[in-house]
């Protein structure tokens, strides 16, 4: 994983440091706070974003409860709930470091076929993504709302947008 630090100081035949690059890592430090203002709000409400996308996937598919279905058992809810906090700890890693790299390759590389051998509906999965962005959005926009400066909510908006497109990552990696 490279953040934006280490990607200016491995870039091959740069000899220096230029201009644009320090622009980069400016901008880089400037959006620090808001990125570990946001990380720490999804850390902060990790199992309820994550319990509350499993029951409302289990909500809209009952049969995936029921004797046979992929939430059966306790063990299967459990696993379910572990995978989803696994998939937000990677996307808090891939905001904080600015870079998705991490994401796809400890997370999503090979991630839809582990669930397809092993039977699980990719449309569960995507749906349960789905609901945790939806409910992180409306936790990050709150907190965006809180916010006294208008230049921190600049950025916080940026890095809001940001989750949101680790988020569809992970639903376009499992589709």
């Amino acid at each position: 994983m490279f953040d934006s630090f280490s990607r200016v100081k491995v870039e091959p035949g740069q000899s220096k440091v230029t201009n644009s690059n320090l622009i980069t890592l400016r901008n880089f430090i400037e959006e620090g706070n808001s990125r570990l203002d946001i990380v720490n709000v999804l850390a902060a409400t990790a199992s309820c974003l994550v319990s509350d996308a499993v029951s409302g996937m289990i909500c809209e598919s009952p049969e995936l409860i029921s004797p046979g279905g992929n939430c059966y058992t306790n063990s299967k809810i459990s696993a379910c709930l572990r995978d989803g906090e696994i998939i937000l700890r990677y996307i808090s890693y891939a905001l904080l470091a600015g870079d998705s790299s991490i994401l796809e390759t400890r997370c999503l590389n090979g991630l839809k076929e582990t669930y397809v051998a092993l039977g699980v509906p990719t449309s569960s999965i995507i749906r349960a993504v789905a609901l945790m962005k939806s409910s992180a959005s409306t936790i990050i926009e709150n907190r965006i709302s809180e916010s006294k400066l208008s230049a921190y909510s600049k950025i916080s908006a940026q890095s809001a947008m940001e989750t949101g497109k680790y988020f569809d990552k992970v639903i376009n990696a499992i589709s």
